[in-house]
């Protein structure tokens, strides 16, 4: 059945018995993560999580439904995570939805599917299941958000300074949750001690070593240039930047990359979503982003983003143990970057 924003928000902060199965897709892909989230704090810390993607459910379109009726062996609750869901998933689906028997909530995050997906059908018209798409949000519901995220953490944000955020981020809802946790984390906010953001404060995070030059850095990276990364990584060390530094920039260009695939996975035609793309591409690194959004597809990419927000917010916990994570994260991104380019 479809769903409006308020509709899935609460189901998924108290999952219905009778909704088997919960579908996030459309532009928004950091809505829909922002959406997941919520099933996450409803099932509880101890929960246990089974991850699945398209793949897996192609080769084997029955384990949905019997990972979906499966007890928990730590006897915690229990609920499955899909990334990467597509029409290679349809029958997965219908077995999940026709078994007899459920029990454990499934959610998939599906990027844009067109309004004539299968799967995006199957979700509709099946009383067992809830499909809910996000849009981008325009500026004003930007702020919104914005303010929104900072008062779940404990932050009270201004208008104005929701409106600085936003434009920092350019919109995106994921670079906008770690701008607002780099100030709940500086400010020392939480829900029970709630802090005033101030400009002060976002400008002094706004500073992390603009004039530093991370470009080789970041191509190196995302791109799987293990040598390279190990020869910026020397250089950034010799003129003492700090990790925090080059965290934003590949956030950047991390997200740019998920954009474009979203666009090139849609039409297939990647020099298409590449020039679609305008001005955020440089027109020196087009060949560069064109060969990275290659390297990655859009799971891939995604949890490269959710990495690199973890690994912001250890540099705002610890600058020592913050440093080491990064490279630590770098390097894993690096090395998947290696081998998905073999």
């Amino acid at each position: 059945m479809k769903a409006s924003r308020g509709q899935i928000e609460r189901a998924l902060d108290a999952p219905p018995a009778d909704i088997r199965f919960f579908l996030l897709y459309g532009p928004d892909e950091a809505g829909s993560q922002s959406l997941a989230k919520r099933l996450e704090r409803a099932m509880g810390p101890q929960a246990e999580r089974i991850d699945l993607d398209g793949a897996t459910l192609k080769d084997d379109p029955a384990r949905l439904a019997d990972e979906a009726a499966s007890f928990s062996m730590f006897g915690d609750k229990r609920w499955i995570r899909i990334s990467g869901m597509g029409e290679e998933s349809v029958p997965a689906l219908t077995a999940l939805l026709e078994a007899q028997a459920a029990g454990n909530p499934v959610i998939a995050i599906a990027g844009a599917l067109k309004a004539t997906s299968k799967l995006v059908k199957l979700a509709l018209e099946h009383k067992g299941a809830m499909a809910c798409i996000s849009y981008q949000p325009d500026a004003r519901e930007s702020e919104q958000i914005a303010i929104g995220i900072a008062r779940d953490g404990g932050l009270r944000l201004s208008t104005e300074l929701a409106r600085r955020i936003v434009s920092l981020a350019n919109g995106d809802r994921a670079l906008m949750t770690g701008e607002i946790e780099k100030l709940i984390l500086y400010l020392d906010a939480a829900p029970d001690r709630p802090r005033d953001a101030t400009a002060e404060a976002l400008d002094a995070l706004s500073a992390d070593n603009p004039d530093t030059e991370v470009a080789p850095l970041v191509n190196a990276v995302l791109g799987g240039d293990l040598r390279a990364m190990h020869r910026e990584l020397s250089s950034l060390s010799e003129t003492g930047t700090a990790m925090a530094a080059v965290i934003r920039p590949l956030l950047g260009r991390a997200m740019l990359i998920a954009n474009i695939r979203t666009d090139f996975d849609a039409s297939g035609r990647l020099e298409g979503a590449v020039e679609a793309a305008g001005k955020a591409v440089f027109w020196k690194e087009k060949g560069l982003v064109t060969r990275q959004v290659r390297t990655w597809d859009a799971p891939g990419i995604a949890r490269v983003i959710q990495r690199l927000l973890d690994a912001e917010r250890a540099t705002r916990s610890g600058r020592g143990t913050g440093d080491l994570l990064v490279r630590h994260e770098l390097l894993a991104i690096a090395r998947q970057a290696a081998r998905e380019r073999a």
